[in-house]
């Protein structure tokens, strides 16, 4: 059925016209749960990628970003394991992102720079090659358009559910479908991006287009959560179209398409923070009153990944002198006789003057689930909004458990 508008459909990463996947256990992960997923394109597609601004990046990120530039952003398939990161794995490591690519590429009888290679998990150790090459064949075997879901539960680690999302719109009288994968629950604030994410399309769009309409997406999405304000060594977000709806990108349906991608891209960001390890809230930072959109979105990062401020909202405390502090030191240019803060709707703080008469109200609204704090700045007409989540108690436990 053709579309006018963007709708929600059911699905993920293998939903668009010309796309497989599965996910397998291939005993990476100690607990035998899911640990290896594959996605292929019937044909290749066309490939950009962004990847974590981290110095110390991990071998599947050289080995991807080699295959782009060699591949002139071509793609056929993509392998990701997760429950072992490959990072900072030396040459061993290096050599085993290659032999994954290499494997995979023999597999789907493509070229091997147009494989893509992901990781995820535990730094610092060794990945188990045996495992990849014997679970490889079995990926292989279970490929299907409808195994979307068993790729999303494979890529996981301390993620508590997998995060799909896929529309449709209408472009140029046909429907395209853009879906996608992603995870991440902690280590989580993308400077790209941070954490993993795959996304596909049945369009055709120009590999210039698809670049910038993967940064425009990504600008606005992943790159606006936090969970801890911690980059990790790992992190991409690959997008893939491969035409198979015969309908193609051009800059005439250029915002029409990267409306569609970033519909699918806040929906897998959103499940992020949603999910962030000990999250018990969701978070939407409004700065506005900013001297500059970088400004703002500066200011609205700090006070995201302030761990007082954080904590006061899992707390329940309507703790606004928390927000005003963190804008003051965030950097930016900042007016105390201008600015304001709001709890959901109710004003606590403005033109300099407290609100404490309305804690109460604001104490009661911090009971939901999804909370909105704003805060202007005083200093111009620029805003950001950033989506992060609370800090509990279990996000310590999670992390100080992770290895041991």
């Amino acid at each position: 059925m053709m579309v006018n508008t963007i709708e929600a459909k059911a699905g993920g990463v293998a939903t668009p016209l010309g796309y497989r996947a599965a996910g397998v256990s291939a005993g990476i992960k100690a607990n035998g749960g899911l640990d290896l997923a594959l996605l292929v394109s019937e044909t290749p597609a066309t490939a950009s990628a962004v990847f974590t601004v981290n110095r110390a990046q991990a071998a599947p990120v050289l080995v991807s970003r080699e295959h782009l530039e060699r591949s002139g952003g071509v793609a056929r398939a993509v392998i990701v394991n997760s429950g072992c990161a490959n990072a900072c794995t030396g040459e061993g490591g290096l050599a085993a992102a290659y032999e994954m690519a290499a494997e995979t590429a023999r597999l789907a009888g493509c070229a091997v720079d147009q494989v893509l290679v992901a990781s995820t998990g535990v730094i610092g150790v060794a990945l188990p090659m045996d495992r990849i090459r014997a679970g490889l064949p079995i990926a292989f075997g279970a490929l299907g358009a409808d195994q979307g879901s068993a790729a999303a539960r494979a890529i996981m680690t301390t993620d508590p559910s997998p995060k799909e999302a896929a529309v449709t719109v209408d472009i140029d009288g046909r429907t395209v479908t853009i879906g996608g994968m992603a995870k991440g629950s902690g280590m989580i604030e993308p400077m790209m991006a941070t954490m993993l994410a795959f996304v596909t399309t049945d369009a055709a769009v120009p590999r210039p287009l698809l670049d910038r309409a993967l940064r425009d997406a990504v600008n606005d999405t992943f790159n606006a959560i936090t969970v801890d304000g911690e980059c990790s060594t790992n992190d991409c977000v690959m997008l893939l179209a491969n035409g198979a709806s015969g309908a193609s990108v051009d800059e005439t349906t250029y915002d029409r398409f990267v409306h569609a991608l970033k519909t699918v891209c806040l929906t897998l960001a959103l499940g992020i923070v949603r999910g962030g390890e000990g999250a018990t809230k969701v978070m939407t930072i409004t700065v506005t009153g900013a001297s500059s959109d970088e400004e703002a979105r500066r200011a609205a990062k700090a006070i995201a990944n302030s761990p007082l401020v954080k904590t006061a909202v899992h707390g329940g405390d309507p703790n606004w002198g928390r927000l005003i502090a963190v804008a003051g030191r965030a950097g930016v240019d900042f007016e105390l006789s201008r600015a304001a803060v709001m709890i959901g709707s109710t004003v606590l703080f403005k033109d300099g003057r407290p609100h404490d008469e309305a804690a109460p109200q604001a104490a009661q609204y911090l009971k939901g689930r999804d909370i909105s704090l704003s805060v202007n700045l005083g200093a111009g007409g620029a805003s950001s909004t950033v989506w992060t989540c609370d800090l509990s108690a279990e996000y310590v436990r999670i992390n100080a458990d992770y290895r041991t």
